[in-house]
């Protein structure tokens, strides 16, 4: 952090594509390697609880040394305990520099439903990726049992408590293809439909909820709101043009859904090629 650029943000750089303005730490592991760090043993495997990256101590020390940069902070946490450590550290954060530094959440996968609710007073945000679910679905179930699941890719029940939410693909470990992630936020089925009527359905968002987590959401998330995230007067056009109705299509159709063009900042950047029958006029 002190290396790169004095140890401050960076202004936004080549016509607004690049910016420099967070510090990403690390509170716990992934759930498939039971690294997770949870508030009670594994049930699939009752000797461990997961890994606890850093105490208490040691990442509210690199916190307050990435917010007294002025740096945004992502913090990556999948299990309850390392959520509820790191909204402890955000609320002390909140308390000395203000709701507006946007503090983030990087995955807020397994969370103790009465640690939700403490997001929001915090300036939280939760920064989710759907296809965590549908990849995730049967190994969350072995590994943490029926009975803690209800604030699990909890999706819903954030969007209904007013805290900001921020869709992505946690690319390169997902396919950075946004269409499955709408898709599983609309329906929590995977792109083959199972489970049939969705798993924990309750959590489903709708279209429109799922499109403005992965624009407007996404573009808040990275205080990019007045320059990106919406077709707005003033903002950048950039868009893309597909080749079907979202709004019409099922989730395993909208999952499917091909990009025909990329427009980046007003100007065509890429163009799918026309297969061999279309040219042929079939």
């Amino acid at each position: 952090m002190r290396r790169i650029n004095g140890g401050r943000p960076s202004d936004w750089l080549y016509g607004d594509r690049l910016h420099l303005g967070g510090v990403k730490l690390y509170a716990d592991g992934a759930l498939g390697s039971r690294g997770a760090w949870l508030k009670q043993p594994y049930a699939d495997k009752p000797d461990t609880r997961g890994l606890q990256f850093l105490t208490d101590a040691q990442i509210q020390e690199q916190a307050n040394a990435a917010a007294a940069g002025g740096y945004q902070l992502a913090i990556h946490a999948i299990g309850d305990a390392a959520n509820a450590q790191v909204i402890s550290t955000y609320e002390k954060l909140t308390a000395a520099y203000g709701k507006d530094r946007r503090w983030r959440i990087e995955h807020f996968q397994i969370v103790d439903p009465a640690d939700i609710p403490r997001l929001k007073p915090a300036g939280i945000i939760a920064s989710m990726q759907p296809t965590h679910q549908t990849s995730d679905r049967l190994m969350a179930e072995a590994r943490l049992g029926p009975d803690r699941l209800r604030g699990a890719y909890a999706w819903q029940t954030v969007e209904k408590l007013g805290i900001p939410i921020a869709f992505g693909s946690d690319f390169p470990v997902e396919s950075p293809n946004p269409f499955p992630g709408l898709a599983a936020a609309i329906s929590r089925q995977d792109m083959n439909g199972q489970p049939p009527g969705g798993w924990r359905p309750e959590e489903r968002v709708s279209l429109g909820q799922a499109l403005g987590g992965f624009t407007r959401g996404g573009a808040y998330a990275g205080f990019a709101e007045s320059r990106i995230g919406s077709l707005d007067p003033g903002k950048w056009a950039d868009f893309i043009i597909v080749d079907r109705d979202v709004s019409k299509a099922d989730p395993q159709a909208l999952a499917r859904t091909q990009v025909l063009e990329t427009w980046v900042a007003g100007k065509k950047v890429w163009e799918k090629e026309p297969s061999a029958a279309v040219e042929r006029g079939r």
